[in-house]
């Protein structure tokens, strides 16, 4: 994974973002989503590498950064402070302005990113989610029933944290293969065992509860104020037409609602198509992000 790239560590306001940066060329940021972490990335950055500077970190709560111990309000795991997060890291490389994808939980961070930092980002890719408001919003048996985890993991500590932590390589991996559309040996073996040492982490498993508690509340709150505004980037939707999320949602719709200036792409497969089509989410991307200026 990452052949080439530089592991990196960066310090944003006293908390560790773990990354991998590579490549030459206009800054493109990578952010991964549950229960993954940048290893999602790992065959997929090289490859787009050559024409971009690449930087693939994992989230507040995941992986190897920083992963602290969620406030009562949940605010320091609300997608804003994700956010925040991220810009740090760009902005430590050198970089005001740049363009930035997210799969899952790495696309509702950049969405947010947009919207508070529309100076900085100059292209916006999110993959296979419709915005969080949509999401609680706008639920139905099917929609919580396909996701389920959304509502687990928001229930309040340490309830879902103990589920979890009794079989960490179970839970997570049901739920890869369970939206995916996929099977275990869909995934990369190097990624998975990235995965599987970072989710046995009980500070990980915290996190990511963390993670979709701050969805349930705050989250909801930065998106109601903000539900009458447009992000103005270019921006590319993209998902597995197999997936939930295709199947229980118009996905061009809901993001026309929250987009101005909308691309869409499609490939088969289930939530996790990145992970069974790199090569060819590598070449959507680089398509994409080719025809953006900075």
């Amino acid at each position: 994974m990452f052949e080439g790239f530089e592991h990196r560590q960066f310090n944003v306001g006293g908390l560790i973002v773990n990354a991998r940066v590579g490549g030459s060329g206009p800054p493109l940021l990578l952010l991964h989503g549950y229960p993954q972490t940048h290893a999602m990335w790992g065959v997929i950055a090289p490859l787009l590498a050559a024409d971009f500077k690449v930087i693939a970190t994992d989230l507040r709560g995941y992986g190897d950064s920083a992963k602290p111990r969620c406030e009562p309000n949940n605010a320091n795991y609300a997608f804003r402070a994700m956010a925040e997060d991220q810009i740090g890291v760009m902005r430590a490389l050198g970089y005001r302005r740049f363009h930035v994808a997210g799969h899952d939980r790495g696309g509702r961070t950049a969405h947010r990113m947009a919207l508070d930092h529309p100076s900085a980002v100059a292209s916006l890719a999110v993959l296979d989610i419709v915005p969080t408001f949509a999401m609680f919003m706008e639920t139905n048996r099917l929609v919580a029933g396909g996701y389920w985890h959304w509502y687990f993991l928001s229930q309040p500590e340490p309830f879902p944290e103990r589920m979890i932590a009794c079989d960490p390589d179970y839970f997570y991996e049901t739920c890869l293969v369970g939206w995916g559309k996929t099977t275990i040996a869909d995934f990369d073996a190097a990624q998975l065992g990235h995965y599987r040492r970072c989710w046995r982490d009980p500070a990980m498993i915290h996190g990511s509860c963390s993670d979709y508690r701050a969805a349930a509340t705050v989250d909801l709150e930065h998106d109601g104020a903000d539900i009458s505004r447009k992000v103005e980037a270019p921006s590319l939707v993209f998902w597995g037409a197999n997936g939930l999320m295709a199947n229980l949602f118009d996905m061009e719709a809901q993001w026309r609602k929250r987009i101005s200036n909308l691309s869409t792409a499609i490939l088969p497969g289930g939530h996790f198509f990145p992970d069974q089509s790199p090569i060819e989410t590598a070449a959507v991307l680089r398509a994409f992000f080719k025809t953006q200026k900075l």
